[in-house]
């Protein structure tokens, strides 16, 4: 999609903040039907999800192991494909590694159309199957698809909604940035995250609702319901801070100064400095070439538990879903093993809401280093790590009494390249016991600052985004 500068919504940013802290708070409305009822019923549907021989991905019209490569890989050339990928670090305790990744080229829309009814802003979700979700069903931006998916590449069905996005002139754009996704699975990965308001009517669809942000913020509490897409492109309305200050819509630097314990100016250094001093070399290889990882008749994995960057395989599944634009298909999905920790540290400094963030470099982002929570883990890699190897902070999450846990959920990852990929997204709330002094890859950074970098791309990483927005659920 290619806006115009008449098309970018200019009007003061403390409006739409506005607009969108009072859709907040509404939690009914006449445009939406019982949600936890309709969702259930798109869930009863019959869909198949199986999986399969990775042999049996390899049929004409399908998938192939590339000769020479031996890389995973659609015949026409695009969707994304499995690859190997080949790291030196100038850091942490494995220097060097290499590992299976997903390679997507393509950049995805992930848009959202946003329309008043009643005064009151509502947004329109899609109830999208996806073969690796949770519950097959989860809701989706209106629009969830690669440019392979939207040109119809795939010879289905158009995406429904699409033209809102890729035609100038539909409505006005509130939300337009590139964002990474998660950089230990996919190789420079990005997405197109887009609001669009309308005024205009919108035509209905049986598997697409309009719920006002107060609904949405409602079903964050509940697993499984808001799907990843959905998290990250809702994550960048210009919400009111905590404490009602307006603070998006400026840029990082005039934002924060006075009320944080570091300025804004201090924390792009600190940003700067790690992406400094983190050197990865990555370089993707053949499949074929990957050491340390072995294939099978249903999967691609680790040879054993502990290979670095090794938690997780790669499967075929086979897909019926009448409710796509294909109605069958077969693919490989990237399968973790086990269930993904993402856990944030929060304590109120100087009166102001402070989330304790660090610098973490990952071989598949495009600068490599994002702005991640206090810790990210992988679950099953807790009973083999000794203590004075696990992340920092992450006992001080996992024994957190119930008093000062104020969110926790399990999440699902992306459903249409990760096969049961789910987080369990922690928020933690610290009191003044807890230092202010942290290790140099970390840092104290308010909430509004946050939400300030985050309109701007390659910040913060997937699982920060969707930590922020939840933090803003509460």
């Amino acid at each position: 999609m290619s806006a115009r500068l008449d098309q970018l919504d200019l009007r003061p940013s403390v409006g739409l903040a506005a607009r969108v802290a009072a859709s907040a708070q509404v939690t009914t409305s006449r445009m939406s039907p019982d949600i936890d009822e309709w969702l259930a019923a798109k869930r009863r549907q019959p869909f198949e999800n199986t999986l399969i021989p990775l042999d049996e991905l390899t049929e004409p019209g399908g998938w192939l192991f590339a000769p020479g490569t031996g890389n995973l890989e659609h015949y026409s050339g695009r969707f994304f494909s499995v690859e190997g990928l080949h790291v030196r670090a100038n850091h942490g305790r494995v220097r060097e590694w290499s590992q299976p990744i997903l390679v997507q080229r393509d950049i995805a829309i992930l848009g959202i159309i946003a329309k008043e009814f009643d005064g009151v802003l509502h947004f329109l979700l899609q109830a999208k199957m996806e073969p690796g979700n949770l519950g097959l069903v989860q809701l989706s931006p209106t629009v969830q698809a690669t440019s392979s998916n939207y040109t119809q590449v795939h010879r289905g069905r158009r995406a429904a909604y699409v033209e809102y996005f890729t035609e100038p002139g539909r409505g006005r754009v509130v939300v337009d940035i590139l964002q990474s996704e998660q950089g230990a699975w996919f190789h420079l990965k990005r997405n197109r995250n887009v609001v669009v308001e309308v005024t205009e009517d919108v035509p209905e669809h049986e598997d697409f609702c309009w719920l006002t942000l107060g609904q949405i913020r409602r079903l964050l509490r509940q697993p499984n319901v808001i799907n990843m897409d959905a998290r990250t492109a809702l994550g960048f309305l210009p919400f009111t801070g905590p404490d009602g200050g307006e603070v998006l819509g400026a840029a990082p630097w005039e934002v924060g100064d006075p009320a944080g314990l570091h300025s804004m100016t201090e924390i792009l250094s600190w940003f700067t400095g790690r992406k400094s001093e983190y050197e990865l070399a990555t370089r993707l290889v053949p499949l074929d070439s990957v050491t340390g990882w072995h294939r099978d008749a249903y999967r691609i994995s680790p040879r054993h538990e502990g290979v670095h960057g090794g938690n997780f395989s790669i499967v075929g599944v086979r897909v019926h879903a009448d409710t796509r634009e294909v109605h069958s298909w077969k693919q490989p999905l990237l399968a973790p093993h086990g269930l993904g920790l993402a856990g944030l540290v929060v304590r109120r400094i100087r009166g102001r809401l402070h989330a304790l963030v660090r610098a973490e470099a990952l071989p598949g982002y495009r600068d490599t280093v994002e702005i991640g929570p206090t810790v990210r883990f992988m679950m099953t890699d807790y009973p083999g790590t000794p203590p004075d190897h696990r992340p920092e902070y992450l006992d001080y999450l996992l024994s957190a009494p119930e008093g000062v846990v104020r969110y926790d959920v399990v999440q699902s990852e992306e459903g249409g390249r990760f096969h049961h990929a789910e987080t369990r997204y922690l928020v933690v709330e610290a009191g003044e016991e807890f230092p202010l002094q942290v290790p140099p890859d970390f840092a104290w950074i308010t909430v509004e600052q946050l939400l300030a970098l985050q309109r701007h791309s390659y910040y913060l990483g997937i699982e920060a985004r969707t930590l922020l927005l939840c933090l803003n659920s509460l």
